[in-house]
């Protein structure tokens, strides 16, 4: 077991590289002492953006940290997945102290990229490190005219260039447009939508956002792409194959996946990743889902050929998928959508609707939850806890009663540590 520090036990870690990879010591100690511990529910919890161990293991203590007083009888163990991500550090997380850099950038402008974002950005894009500092130059100095923007795009592009595929969310995603075509109208987009975002309420036309920060919008984007077909990547390829070797070796272990963000889209591929014939997965709750809300989809509403890439997969879980969403989470309903049309879409939006001016199609599970899966049920977060919920299938939940605080950019996308979400993945795992 890892973290003497943990706020539960017995706690183990899985950690996996972008690969998929597992840790063969820390996935054979978890095989071998479940059991041996007595587990008969283990909730498995993959974070979203984090730049480090200390900050993934952070928020597996805050959120754990009421889970054994609310169900003290239960045999409860704990895993925390360790994959690598990142995040921005100008973007607030509720209940968790700010960062050095962060906390200096407010009191004194800086740098556009402080030393730790750039420092996450060299390890999610080994080998960039000369068109990383070029990116950074140029969002300090802000160079004049349309052609600096085209070459920052230009820049953004050769960082996306030879990331590893992974899957799409549904049959109609491509290939991100949005860094190889047109950068200069993707900055200016980008920079309107962060200035609704700042000033919600602000008449149109209340001032002209500067394109340049709209580009460092993109250069997130950019990274926030890649983490998330990572997160797809180590979910099926990883996750799923060592939940395999647990039902083997600890087959009464009933197992209940958790995920944040990008965590979300992880633990959802370890549903494809699973060996046929596993049936220990008793529950998945998403918790701000960082991905397509058609990705369980029997056909996309607008091309019924055309299917989510998880079609079927939550009836691999022996139990509920219960999807949270709120909102609040800008980071969801304005940035999520507004990436995923410029990857392939010519029409044009800003402003703070932009979710719902946009169109469905460009939605993501943390803002209005799972879509066009028949059968799915819609819930408060009252109603959900007062129970029971349904014993399959999908069920939405509207959380935006917690999953509300939160500054720009990103809003309430990772305020998540709240007794009622751990309640709710209690009460999809019929966990008493």
């Amino acid at each position: 077991m890892a973290d003497p520090g943990m706020s539960v036990t017995p706690y183990w870690e899985l950690t996996f590289d972008a690969d998929g990879d597992v840790d063969g010591p820390e996935r054979d100690r978890l095989t071998a002492q479940a059991m041996e511990h007595g587990v008969r529910d283990l909730i498995v919890f993959a974070h979203g953006w984090n730049n480090d161990r200390s900050g993934a293991t952070a928020l597996y203590r805050q959120f754990f940290a009421p889970v054994p007083a609310l169900a003290p009888r239960a045999r409860l163990g704990y895993v925390g997945v360790i994959w690598p991500s990142m995040r921005f550090s100008d973007e607030p997380i509720p209940n968790f102290p700010k960062s050095v850099a962060a906390v200096a950038a407010e009191a004194a402008p800086g740098p556009a990229l402080d030393k730790d974002t750039r420092r996450a950005l060299l390890e999610t894009f080994p080998g960039r490190a000369p068109v990383i500092d070029q990116l950074a130059r140029m969002l300090d100095e802000r160079p004049d005219g349309e052609g600096q923007l085209t070459e920052f795009g230009r820049l953004v592009g050769l960082l996306v260039d030879g990331e590893r595929p992974g899957a799409a969310d549904t049959g109609q995603e491509g290939e991100p447009l949005v860094f190889s075509e047109d950068p200069v109208t993707a900055c200016d987009e980008f920079a309107e939508a962060l200035s609704a975002v700042r000033s919600p309420g602000a008449p149109a036309g209340f001032s002209i956002p500067n394109p340049w920060e709209g580009a460092k919008e993109l250069l997130r984007q950019a990274a926030y792409y890649s983490m998330k077909r990572r997160a797809g990547t180590v979910g099926e390829h990883g996750l799923g194959p060592v939940l395999g070797q647990l039902a083997h070796a600890a087959p009464g272990v009933r197992v209940h996946l958790m995920g944040h963000s990008f965590g979300g889209r992880l633990v959802s591929f370890a549903l494809r990743g699973l060996p046929d014939g596993v049936g220990t997965v008793k529950s998945v709750t998403l918790l701000q889902g960082a991905f397509s809300h058609y990705a369980f989809a029997d056909r996309l509403p607008q091309d019924p050929d055309k299917a989510g890439a998880l079609r079927e997969m939550q009836r691999r879980i022996d139990g509920p998928l219960v999807c949270c969403y709120s909102h609040f989470d800008s980071a969801l309903g304005t940035f999520y959508p507004l990436a995923s049309r410029l990857s392939g879409d010519d029409r044009s939006c800003v402003g703070s609707e932009i979710a719902a001016v946009l169109g469905p199609e460009w939605g993501a599970m943390g803002h209005d939850g799972v879509q066009a899966v028949p059968g799915t049920a819609r819930l408060d977060l009252a109603a959900a806890l007062a129970g029971p919920l349904p014993a399959s299938g999908c069920v939405n939940v509207d959380a935006a009663a917690v999953v509300r605080q939160g500054g720009p950019p990103a809003g309430a996308h990772s305020d998540i540590v709240h007794p009622e979400l751990a309640r709710l993945v209690l009460a999809a795992g019929r966990i008493t």
